[in-house]
């Protein structure tokens, strides 16, 4: 039995993104991601302004007259979503963890690709697989990926996107839409997003909190390592110390852009205690300009 505030928080997101989703992001969803083909839809008469290539020269002969195939796109895909809930998602200091704003994120994911007849499934990870969903179609399966993530999931241990990443290859052999949702604090996995990107479309979203990026000063705090449980005292009042700590935070920013050019992966930047929506359309709408 699920406790109380776990259902409503369920409810609040599932209320939340479905009327976004309707609202705003549906179409932009459908437009940045086309089908992965053409499939065989009739044979019809030849009509003038039809290319001729498309001739169906069996049916041409036997009929007597001209015939075109005709083929229409391969709307239906499959989504991945691929969650890091190591110990450090369960970080945050506005309003939510960055393993809520996730959840969140997903959840409008998960809702967008099944408005538009799609598939979703997902995979999460610490240094190794916690869970496998594998990809359905449906509201309630929508609602399953939720409450794993917001409740079934216990973030913990450290993080090993590498591993994750070989799981996909084994376990998704269809070409699928896959989001990467991480902090991606670890080493560099330029060549594992490579390989990866090679076969499937894959999209990092990295999820940081604020003050991961800028410390406030709040005097001597005493902080814990997240994945390896290390504890150190900061005095966090020093102007220095804190001009470090951002400088620090811009170069690890810059390193991770660079690794997902270098991998050539899209990249959608998150933060907690800001609104995620506007950053999504913009991506996807860039991206469907594209297409």
């Amino acid at each position: 039995m699920l406790p109380r505030e776990i259902i409503k928080q369920i409810k609040r997101i599932q209320i939340y993104t479905n009327r976004k989703v309707n609202d705003v992001f549906a179409g932009e969803y459908e437009s940045a991601f086309k089908g992965q083909g053409m499939q065989f839809d009739e044979v019809r008469e030849y009509a003038p302004g039809d290319d001729i290539r498309s001739i169906d020269w069996n049916v041409t002969a036997r009929m007597g007259k001209p015939y075109i195939k005709r083929f229409v796109e391969e709307r239906e895909q499959v989504v991945m979503l691929m969650v890091d809930t190591s110990g450090s998602a369960d970080f945050g200091t506005i309003d939510k963890t960055k393993n809520s704003l996730a959840a969140e994120l997903c959840a409008v994911l998960a809702y967008s690709a099944i408005k538009n007849g799609d598939k979703v499934g997902l995979i999460t990870f610490t240094d190794k697989i916690e869970k496998y969903i594998p990809p359905r179609k449906g509201a309630s399966h929508v609602l399953r990926i939720i409450r794993e993530l917001l409740y079934d999931n216990q973030p913990g241990g450290k993080t090993d996107i590498a591993i994750a990443l070989d799981y996909l290859a084994g376990v998704q052999k269809k070409k699928a839409t896959v989001f990467l949702v991480s902090d991606f604090f670890g080493s560099d996995i330029t060549r594992n997003l490579r390989l990866v990107g090679k076969k499937h479309d894959l999209i990092a979203v990295s999820v940081r909190d604020r003050h991961e990026q800028v410390l406030p000063n709040c005097g001597l705090i005493q902080f814990q390592d997240a994945e390896t449980g290390q504890i150190m005292q900061i005095d966090t009042s020093g102007k220095k110390f804190r001009q470090a700590f951002a400088s620090q935070a811009l170069s690890q920013r810059a390193e991770l852009e660079k690794m997902f050019r270098q991998a050539k992966v899209d990249h959608i930047p998150v933060i907690t205690g800001e609104p995620y929506f506007p950053a999504l359309v913009k991506f996807f709408t860039t991206r469907g300009k594209r297409r």
